[in-house]
């Protein structure tokens, strides 16, 4: 699955930067991740930056675009090019 940040974003900076996919972008409101862009980091690391840093625990799995760890594979290798 890609991953989505809760409406608990506190617009704090620290996931933009930890993306290796520059998936996470600055909204309207909050920060927002792109789901054609997001792997959770697989093929860069084992967790997921952005969650390992985010002071507020609010990034999570999006429900809406479930994806298997080949998948995300896939989808990085696509992005790799």
């Amino acid at each position: 699955m890609s991953l989505i940040i809760t409406d608990e974003c506190i617009n704090c900076d620290v996931c933009e930067p930890e993306c290796p996919n520059d998936a996470i972008a600055q909204g309207d409101e909050i920060y927002v991740i792109d789901s054609n862009l997001c792997t959770e980091c697989v093929g860069h690391f084992d967790q997921s930056q952005c969650i390992e840093v985010c002071p507020v625990d609010c990034i999570i799995k999006d429900v809406n675009h479930p994806e298997s760890p080949e998948e995300l594979m896939a989808k990085y290798n696509r992005i790799a090019g």
